[in-house]
Protein backbone atom coordinates (compact mmCIF):
# COMPACT_ATOMS: atom_id res chain seq x y z
CA UNK A 1 0.00 0.00 0.00
CA UNK A 2 1.46 3.53 -1.04
CA UNK A 3 1.02 6.37 1.35
CA UNK A 4 1.63 9.41 1.81
CA UNK A 5 2.45 11.13 5.31
CA UNK A 6 1.70 14.78 5.54
CA UNK A 7 2.50 17.58 7.96
CA UNK A 8 2.89 21.01 8.13
CA UNK A 9 6.38 20.64 9.02
CA UNK A 10 9.05 18.92 9.18
CA UNK A 11 10.26 19.61 13.35
CA UNK A 12 7.05 17.37 13.59
CA UNK A 13 8.41 14.22 12.30
CA UNK A 14 11.79 14.40 13.14
CA UNK A 15 11.63 11.41 14.73
CA UNK A 16 10.57 9.35 12.00
CA UNK A 17 12.55 11.64 9.36
CA UNK A 18 15.34 10.30 11.44
CA UNK A 19 14.09 6.23 11.81
CA UNK A 20 13.78 6.39 7.92
CA UNK A 21 16.69 8.44 7.19
CA UNK A 22 14.91 10.77 5.13
CA UNK A 23 16.68 13.49 3.29
CA UNK A 24 15.70 17.38 3.27
CA UNK A 25 13.05 18.70 1.26
CA UNK A 26 9.60 19.33 1.26
CA UNK A 27 8.72 16.23 -0.91
CA UNK A 28 10.49 13.06 -0.15
CA UNK A 29 9.50 10.07 -1.99
CA UNK A 30 10.56 6.63 -0.75
CA UNK A 31 9.91 2.90 -1.80
CA UNK A 32 7.34 2.28 0.96
CA UNK A 33 5.86 5.39 1.46
CA UNK A 34 5.69 9.03 0.46
CA UNK A 35 6.38 12.35 3.14
CA UNK A 36 4.88 15.65 1.82
CA UNK A 37 5.97 18.75 4.34
CA UNK A 38 3.14 21.23 2.85
CA UNK A 39 3.89 24.10 5.32
CA UNK A 40 1.23 25.94 8.24
CA UNK A 41 -1.95 26.86 7.46
CA UNK A 42 -4.77 25.45 4.80
CA UNK A 43 -3.81 27.38 1.90
CA UNK A 44 -0.21 26.17 1.87
CA UNK A 45 -1.29 22.48 2.68
CA UNK A 46 -4.13 23.17 0.10
CA UNK A 47 -1.71 23.77 -2.43
CA UNK A 48 0.72 21.35 -1.18
CA UNK A 49 -1.90 18.14 -1.95
CA UNK A 50 -2.94 20.03 -5.58
CA UNK A 51 0.84 19.45 -6.57
CA UNK A 52 1.07 16.20 -5.62
CA UNK A 53 -1.86 14.08 -4.41
CA UNK A 54 -2.22 11.65 -7.28
CA UNK A 55 -4.78 8.32 -7.71
CA UNK A 56 -1.24 6.21 -7.42
CA UNK A 57 -1.66 6.96 -3.46
CA UNK A 58 -3.74 4.15 -1.69
CA UNK A 59 -4.00 6.32 1.85
CA UNK A 60 -3.18 10.09 2.92
CA UNK A 61 -2.24 10.16 6.26
CA UNK A 62 -2.20 13.63 8.38
CA UNK A 63 0.13 13.73 10.83
CA UNK A 64 0.53 16.40 13.78
CA UNK A 65 0.48 17.61 16.91
CA UNK A 66 -3.00 20.35 17.91
CA UNK A 67 -4.60 21.98 20.60
CA UNK A 68 -7.00 19.99 23.00
CA UNK A 69 -10.15 21.91 24.25
CA UNK A 70 -11.08 18.78 26.70
CA UNK A 71 -8.77 18.92 29.81
CA UNK A 72 -9.50 15.09 30.77
CA UNK A 73 -7.10 14.53 27.82
CA UNK A 74 -3.94 13.82 29.32
CA UNK A 75 -0.88 15.99 27.11
CA UNK A 76 0.80 14.08 24.68
CA UNK A 77 -2.32 11.83 23.79
CA UNK A 78 -2.54 10.44 20.53
CA UNK A 79 -5.69 10.62 18.76
CA UNK A 80 -7.53 9.79 15.50
CA UNK A 81 -9.24 12.85 14.65
CA UNK A 82 -12.73 11.40 12.28
CA UNK A 83 -14.57 14.40 11.23
CA UNK A 84 -12.83 17.93 10.87
CA UNK A 85 -14.36 21.26 10.23
CA UNK A 86 -13.76 24.72 8.46
CA UNK A 87 -14.51 26.66 11.78
CA UNK A 88 -14.31 29.89 10.06
CA UNK A 89 -15.82 29.17 6.75
CA UNK A 90 -19.00 31.68 5.92
CA UNK A 91 -20.32 34.52 7.29
CA UNK A 92 -21.53 36.70 10.44
CA UNK A 93 -25.07 37.85 10.86
CA UNK A 94 -24.57 39.89 13.80
CA UNK A 95 -24.08 37.94 16.78
CA UNK A 96 -24.39 34.70 14.73
CA UNK A 97 -22.75 33.01 12.39
CA UNK A 98 -23.84 31.11 9.31
CA UNK A 99 -21.63 28.24 8.06
CA UNK A 100 -21.01 27.94 4.41
CA UNK A 101 -24.00 24.94 4.39
CA UNK A 102 -26.07 27.55 5.45
CA UNK A 103 -25.31 29.81 3.18
CA UNK A 104 -25.66 27.34 0.05
CA UNK A 105 -22.01 27.47 -1.02
CA UNK A 106 -20.73 24.47 -0.15
CA UNK A 107 -19.75 22.15 2.90
CA UNK A 108 -17.38 22.85 6.39
CA UNK A 109 -17.51 19.69 7.51
CA UNK A 110 -15.23 16.53 6.28
CA UNK A 111 -14.96 13.23 7.67
CA UNK A 112 -11.80 10.22 7.26
CA UNK A 113 -12.72 7.70 5.02
CA UNK A 114 -10.87 4.69 5.74
CA UNK A 115 -11.14 0.88 6.24
CA UNK A 116 -7.78 0.55 8.02
CA UNK A 117 -7.67 -2.70 10.87
CA UNK A 118 -4.55 -2.42 12.30
CA UNK A 119 -4.43 -2.69 16.02
CA UNK A 120 -2.48 0.60 17.09
CA UNK A 121 -4.92 2.91 14.98
CA UNK A 122 -8.28 1.01 15.88
CA UNK A 123 -6.97 1.11 19.95
CA UNK A 124 -7.08 5.63 19.22
CA UNK A 125 -9.67 7.33 20.55
CA UNK A 126 -12.06 9.12 18.00
CA UNK A 127 -12.60 12.67 18.41
CA UNK A 128 -13.94 15.50 16.26
CA UNK A 129 -11.91 18.63 15.19
CA UNK A 130 -12.06 21.94 13.80
CA UNK A 131 -9.04 23.70 11.09
CA UNK A 132 -8.85 27.34 11.98
CA UNK A 133 -6.46 30.18 10.30
CA UNK A 134 -5.93 31.63 13.73
CA UNK A 135 -5.60 29.20 16.94
CA UNK A 136 -7.98 30.50 19.69
CA UNK A 137 -6.45 31.83 22.74
CA UNK A 138 -8.97 34.08 23.93
CA UNK A 139 -11.86 33.09 26.56
CA UNK A 140 -14.82 34.76 25.39
CA UNK A 141 -13.95 33.49 21.57
CA UNK A 142 -13.28 29.70 23.41
CA UNK A 143 -16.55 29.90 24.93
CA UNK A 144 -18.07 30.68 21.53
CA UNK A 145 -16.65 27.94 19.84
CA UNK A 146 -17.14 25.42 22.37
CA UNK A 147 -20.69 26.23 22.43
CA UNK A 148 -21.62 26.36 18.41
CA UNK A 149 -19.17 23.11 17.42
CA UNK A 150 -17.78 21.52 21.05
CA UNK A 151 -14.78 20.43 19.45
CA UNK A 152 -11.75 18.22 20.93
CA UNK A 153 -8.79 19.16 18.85
CA UNK A 154 -7.81 22.49 16.78
CA UNK A 155 -5.52 21.95 14.35
CA UNK A 156 -4.48 24.96 11.26
CA UNK A 157 -4.57 22.08 7.81
CA UNK A 158 -6.40 18.58 8.95
CA UNK A 159 -9.39 19.63 7.13
CA UNK A 160 -7.91 21.14 4.16
CA UNK A 161 -6.58 17.39 3.77
CA UNK A 162 -9.89 15.99 4.06
CA UNK A 163 -11.46 17.97 1.77
CA UNK A 164 -8.66 17.18 -0.91
CA UNK A 165 -9.01 13.68 -0.06
CA UNK A 166 -12.79 14.23 -0.34
CA UNK A 167 -12.27 15.69 -4.11
CA UNK A 168 -10.57 12.75 -5.63
CA UNK A 169 -11.83 9.91 -3.09
CA UNK A 170 -8.50 9.14 -1.54
CA UNK A 171 -8.72 7.51 1.39
CA UNK A 172 -7.51 9.06 4.48
CA UNK A 173 -6.73 9.56 8.10
CA UNK A 174 -5.24 12.33 10.40
CA UNK A 175 -3.76 11.26 13.88
CA UNK A 176 -2.99 14.17 15.95
CA UNK A 177 -0.94 14.36 18.99
CA UNK A 178 -2.17 16.75 21.85
CA UNK A 179 0.65 19.76 22.79
CA UNK A 180 -1.59 21.80 24.67
CA UNK A 181 -4.92 22.53 25.88
CA UNK A 182 -6.81 25.77 24.03
CA UNK A 183 -7.37 28.21 26.65
CA UNK A 184 -5.63 31.70 27.35
CA UNK A 185 -2.35 31.43 25.89
CA UNK A 186 0.19 29.95 28.40
CA UNK A 187 3.49 28.57 26.25
CA UNK A 188 4.82 27.63 29.82
CA UNK A 189 1.96 24.56 30.07
CA UNK A 190 2.83 23.26 26.50
CA UNK A 191 4.49 19.86 26.23
CA UNK A 192 5.34 20.18 22.79
CA UNK A 193 8.50 18.03 22.96
CA UNK A 194 6.38 15.12 24.65
CA UNK A 195 3.62 15.49 21.86
CA UNK A 196 6.28 15.34 18.90
CA UNK A 197 7.89 12.25 20.87
CA UNK A 198 4.60 10.30 21.10
CA UNK A 199 3.44 11.13 17.69
CA UNK A 200 6.45 9.87 15.81
CA UNK A 201 6.36 6.69 17.83
CA UNK A 202 3.60 6.06 17.03
CA UNK A 203 4.02 7.17 13.31
CA UNK A 204 6.79 4.58 13.06
CA UNK A 205 5.47 1.70 14.69
CA UNK A 206 2.27 2.36 12.05
CA UNK A 207 4.92 2.82 8.99
CA UNK A 208 6.72 -0.34 10.05
CA UNK A 209 3.86 -2.87 10.49
CA UNK A 210 1.12 -1.58 7.92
Amino acid sequence: MKILIVAATRAELSGLCTAFNLPEGNFIPTPKFDLLITGVGMTATAFALGRHLSPHYELVVNLGIAGCYDQTIPLGSILNVTSDEFSELGAEDRDEFLPIDLLGFGRSSYSAANELKTPGFLALQQVNGITVNKVHGNKTSIEAIIKRLNPVTESMEGAAVFYCCAQTETPCLQVRSISNYVEERNREAWKIGLAVKNLNEWAIEFLTTS
